[in-house]
């Protein structure tokens, strides 16, 4: 209960603080990390946790699976279809790229073998939705950037998955559920996909019936009852939640754009209780130790993954696209680590690998130097578009920007 009172007092001050948060560089999402790691082992000593610890893996699990939902229901499917080739590039190019520039630096830099170096670079190539929302949440942002982003952390982390675990059985998982096959990863993937798709449509078609339908009351509802249904579905059957996630939502929102707009402020208002609570658990788990367990070379790759493996990557893509020199910049900085590499590098640590203990302390110190410095740099970024926007030179997709910040009143990340 300990961690509830804590989590209740992190929550109270985020919410104080927000109206500041929204204007400046300040976040909710540090205070929260900050929190875990203040009442952790490494400073008051009042809440003990450690990263093969249930509530870790699942408050992550679950967070990602929220945040993964909710962005899903932002994506316009007959607009995706129209523009699918700049998501396409940062899937196809921009992901393989970073995923490689990652691997090498860390075989070079901290001298990991090659087997575990591709590890954690399949681990640290996907961006988090959690934290790329924090540029796709505001309208000042011109469409097609928010939607890229949206997209290819959507995805990206569904793909990243079966890489993780092949590799995982190659570098000599001795425990754990790695899985080798990639018959089975791929029927994971198929799963994930299929469920995501025929559950939002089976639940729309029963909606349809003369005699069923949801009171207006508890409308909001019934997007919430997928989710759930979906997150033990894809649990129980080791289909992928993740692809499953976001692919449930842009259905669900392009089926039945009711049920979007009445469960919008639920669904956002769930995803950040659960994003919230996994920053506090993570943040238990940034102890002095851990940060000094790290060598030199492992602090030179973090931040070369940050400053240059993703911007590299990203602008790489981008070549040959319609958006302007800002756009790709802000596109190639905004590749936030999050939530799904939290819960890979977990996979790494308890899978019992010969260099795991070392990977998984590079990948947490990249996930924490990610977090402070994307989502410190959000507020800065966005009204670069609204300055602009504020001084009449127009957006190229004509859209209206919003002048009053975030769609939820605040910054959220």
């Amino acid at each position: 209960m300990l961690l509830v009172a804590v989590f209740g007092v992190a929550l109270l001050v985020a919410v104080l603080l927000s109206g500041l948060a929204a204007r400046t560089v300040l976040s909710t999402s540090l205070l929260f990390l900050a929190g875990g790691a203040l009442v952790s082992d490494g400073f008051l000593g009042l809440i003990h946790i450690t990263p093969d610890s249930p509530i870790v893996s699942v408050t992550a699990d679950l967070a990602l699976f929220a945040v993964l939902f909710t962005d899903g229901m932002h994506v316009s499917v007959p607009k995706l279809r129209e523009n699918w080739k700049n998501p396409a590039r940062a899937l196809g190019l921009g992901m393989p790229l970073a995923f490689i520039g990652m691997a090498l630096v860390t075989h070079y830099l901290v001298g990991l073998d090659w087997t575990t170096s591709f590890l954690v670079g399949a681990v640290l190539a996907p961006t988090d939705p959690v934290f790329a929302s924090a540029i796709v949440g505001r309208k000042e942002v011109p469409t097609k950037l928010r939607q890229l982003l949206n997209v290819e952390s959507g995805i990206n982390d569904g793909l990243a998955l079966p890489v993780v675990l092949v590799f995982i059985a190659a570098a000599g998982a001795t425990s754990g559920s790695a899985e080798s096959s990639l018959g089975a990863i791929g029927l994971e993937l198929l799963l994930g996909l299929v469920f995501g798709v025929v559950l939002p449509l089976l639940v729309s078609f029963l909606v349809r019936l003369p005699l069923l339908g949801a009171e207006p009351k508890l409308q909001p509802l019934l997007p919430l009852a997928i989710g759930v249904i979906l997150y033990g579905l894809c649990h129980l059957t080791h289909a992928n939640p993740y692809l499953a996630a976001f692919s449930a939502g842009a259905v669900l929102a392009t089926v039945s754009p009711e049920a979007k707009s009445a469960f919008e402020p639920l669904g956002e208002s769930l995803a950040e209780l659960a994003k919230f609570a996994a920053l506090l658990v993570f943040g238990a788990l940034l102890t002095p130790q851990l940060f000094g367990d790290l060598s030199f070379g492992g602090y030179v790759a973090v931040v070369l993954a940050i400053v240059l493996i993703r911007p590299a990557s990203m602008l790489l893509s981008l070549i040959g696209t319609r958006f302007d020199r800002r756009e790709r910049l802000v596109a190639a900085w905004f590749g936030p680590k999050g939530f799904a590499s939290v819960v890979y590098g977990l996979l790494v640590l308890q899978a019992g690998i010969p260099q795991g203990e070392e990977a998984y302390t590079l990948i947490a110190v990249c996930i924490a130097v990610s977090i402070i410095a994307h989502s410190s740099t959000d507020v800065p970024i966005a009204r670069l578009f609204d300055v602009e926007d504020l001084t009449g030179i127009p957006d190229d997709d004509n859209d209206a920007p919003a002048k009053h910040g975030a769609p939820d009143g605040g910054r959220s990340a």
